[in-house]
C-alpha cells in the first residue's frame, strides 16, 4: 500500500473516532439538559405548592399514568441527594438544593459543549488534511 493511501486511512480513522466521541458528548449534553429542565420544573412545582395548598397535583404512578393527589404537607420535601439516599428538607431547602444542582449542571454543560466544539475543530482540520492528501494523491496518479 502506498504511503498516501495509508495516510488517508489513518486520517479517516481519526475522523471517525472524533465523530463518535462528539456523538457521545452530544448525548451526554442532552441528558444534562433534560435533568436541568426537570429540576427547574420541580422548583416551580415546589413554589406553587406553598401558594395553594388545596390544588391537586398530578402524581406519576408509572407506565405513563398519573393520579390527582393533594399534598398534605408541602413544607416537607423528600430529596434524593445521590446514591439513592433520600433525606427530608423544608420546601425552601429543597429549592436551594436544586438551584445548586442546576448551577453544577450548567457548568458541566459548558465544559461538555467546549469539548464538543474542540472535537469539531479537530474534525474540520482532519477533513481538510484528508482533502489535501486526496488531491495530492490524484495529482501524482494523474
Amino acid at each position: 500500500m502506498a504511503e498516501p493511501e495509508a495516510d488517508l486511512q489513518t486520517l479517516q480513522y481519526y475522523l471517525n473516532e472524533y465523530s463518535q466521541q462528539a456523538e457521545i458528548f452530544s448525548r451526554q449534553l442532552e441528558m444534562i439538559e433534560q435533568k436541568r429542565i426537570e429540576s427547574l420544573a420541580a422548583i416551580e412545582t415546589m413554589k406553587n405548592l406553598t401558594g395553594d395548598r388545596d390544588s391537586p397535583v398530578l402524581l406519576p404512578i408509572g407506565g405513563g399514568t398519573m393520579v390527582r393527589a393533594k399534598v398534605s404537607d408541602p413544607e416537607k420535601i423528600l430529596v434524593n441527594i445521590g446514591s439513592d439516599v433520600v433525606i427530608q428538607r423544608t420546601n425552601g431547602e429543597a429549592i436551594t438544593f436544586l438551584q445548586e444542582k442546576i448551577a453544577e449542571m450548567e457548568a458541566m454543560e459548558k465544559k461538555v459543549a467546549a469539548t464538543i466544539e474542540q472535537l469539531r475543530m479537530q474534525m474540520a482540520e482532519i477533513a481538510q488534511r484528508i482533502e489535501i492528501t486526496y488531491v495530492q494523491q490524484q495529482r501524482t496518479q494523474g
